[in-house]
């Protein structure tokens, strides 16, 4: 694919349900109450079994205070939101079924064009319902179940029971409870024992419409021995006000396995967004968590991992970019239960033009995980005097025999390196621009081809938009 057939998604404009020429089918919202949830659950034919998981998590909802580490969300007015909302769209496996308006926002995004070329299944959500999956059918002979989150619920009960919000449950804090309640959409993954996915597969979530909140669901369970790679893409036009996404990430990796899940969020910049991720790790599994943050007003994400079986691996990339006046809070958080598991985190976040980036992390090491090595290695660099970076490691160890070592570095464009390229015939804004993608160039190169690109690229554009942040 060229190189920009995903920039499209960096300037949707008013993309909206209007500019789609759609209606909603069903649109939920106003006061959060059991009224509320019952109609949701109502209209997405639900068991009787999730509604009960719906109202015990709106209880907890009610109950639990507000987060004391929230910041930037007091226009957050949850009873002003549309709390789901049905576009008028049926769900499909092949593009051109979709109607026009709707395949040309996928289109534009490159979506169909990805999916042709590396992917191996791809679902689309629009608003609170996917509109598009389809994956290679040798996979589906293989017993690989990859579908609607709400169509496994219905046709998978007892498999999703047993992982739905079990590692992380809507009692963690009020908004995991408030997505208990109010979830829609995402997907369900399992991939059987043994089996390998080579190419990709990617979920992608697109809000269309302001004042809406978007909770999908997403679990991928990765059996024994397996292999797959899990792509999480976001996006968001311009909206004249705000919306709020609310998702969650649940991964379980058995015995063996390796899951990599890569997030590139491009939501747009009046956007509130929590996202909230955990992975299961049991013996000898590998989880690779990828963050990489581009847009949103004020973004929480805290990819985490709780090592159950010796030798249990994690590994957590974030890159984040907090340009303008927005407050992009991120971090890890990874739990040693067990003897010989090992973690690395790494986070880069660059500041700029009056934005805020802050790296949260906990590494826990319980007692009895002998062995056990952790490395967190935080870098933040801030490109003007309006701009903030602030962190807040925290390590709990309880097991001796355990290592643990953080390194933290926050500083500003090296004028050594910014003089030694003017040098070599570079104009000041080239020299700014080569030295932050050299900062960011290890992670980046953690992230599939196509999103490296809109990465580079955008940081080139921010560049251009105000002169290489003199």
């Amino acid at each position: 694919m060229s190189k920009t057939s995903l920039l499209e998604s960096l300037s949707l404009g008013e993309v909206s349900l209007d500019a789609l020429r759609l209606k909603p089918r069903i649109t939920l919202k106003g006061r959060i109450s059991r009224s509320l949830v019952e109609e949701i659950s109502r209209s997405k034919g639900e068991p009787e079994w999730m509604l009960r998981l719906r109202l015990r998590s709106l209880e907890l909802f009610e109950k639990l205070p507000e987060p004391n580490w929230l910041v930037g969300v007091d226009e957050l007015d949850l009873e002003e939101l549309a709390h789901y909302v049905h576009p008028d769209v049926e769900r499909v496996s092949r593009w051109e079924d979709l109607p026009e308006d709707v395949r040309k926002v996928y289109e534009r995004l490159g979506l169909p064009e990805i999916e042709r070329r590396v992917l191996s299944g791809l679902a689309a959500q629009l608003e609170s319902e996917n509109v598009y999956l389809a994956f290679k059918k040798f996979l589906e002979k293989q017993g690989v179940i990859l579908m609607d989150m709400s169509e496994a619920v219905q046709r998978y009960p007892d498999l999703v029971k047993k992982y739905f919000m079990r590692v992380f449950p809507p009692s963690d804090h009020k908004f995991a409870a408030l997505h208990g309640a109010l979830w829609s959409g995402g997907v369900f993954l399992y991939v059987p024992p043994n089996v390998r996915i080579e190419a990709p597969i990617e979920a992608f979530f697109f809000i269309a419409s302001e004042l809406e909140s978007q909770m999908e669901h997403t679990i991928v369970v990765a059996d024994e021995g397996s292999f797959v790679h899990f792509i999480e893409g976001c996006a968001a036009p311009m909206f004249k006000k705000y919306s709020f996404h609310n998702g969650m990430v649940e991964v379980y990796a058995h015995k063996g396995s390796h899951v990599k899940f890569t997030t590139a969020q491009n939501w747009s910049k009046n956007l509130v967004n929590f996202n909230n991720k955990r992975a299961l790790v049991e013996e000898g599994a590998v989880v690779e968590w990828v963050e990489g943050s581009i847009g949103s007003k004020v973004s929480y994400v805290y990819p985490s991992a709780i090592l159950r079986g010796a030798n249990a691996r994690v590994s957590i990339t974030n890159i984040t970019l907090a340009k303008g006046p927005v407050w992009k809070d991120g971090g890890a958080k990874v739990y040693h239960l067990a003897p010989s598991t090992s973690s690395e985190v790494v986070s880069k976040s660059i500041s700029a033009d009056g934005g805020t980036a802050v790296y949260r992390g906990l590494v826990k090491v319980a007692r009895g995980a002998r062995g056990s090595t952790a490395a967190v290695k935080c870098d933040s660099l801030i490109l003007d005097k309006k701009s903030k970076a602030l962190t807040y490691p925290r390590n709990e160890v309880d097991e001796e025999d355990s290592t643990v070592v953080h390194e933290a570095t926050t500083g500003r464009l090296s004028e050594e390196a910014l003089f030694y390229l003017k040098t070599r015939g570079l104009s000041e804004s080239e020299a700014r621009r080569l030295v932050v993608l050299g900062y960011v160039g290890d992670v980046l190169g953690k992230l599939p081809f196509e999103y490296q690109v809109v990465f580079r690229r955008v940081l080139e554009l921010e560049f251009e938009e105000i002169g290489g942040y003199a």
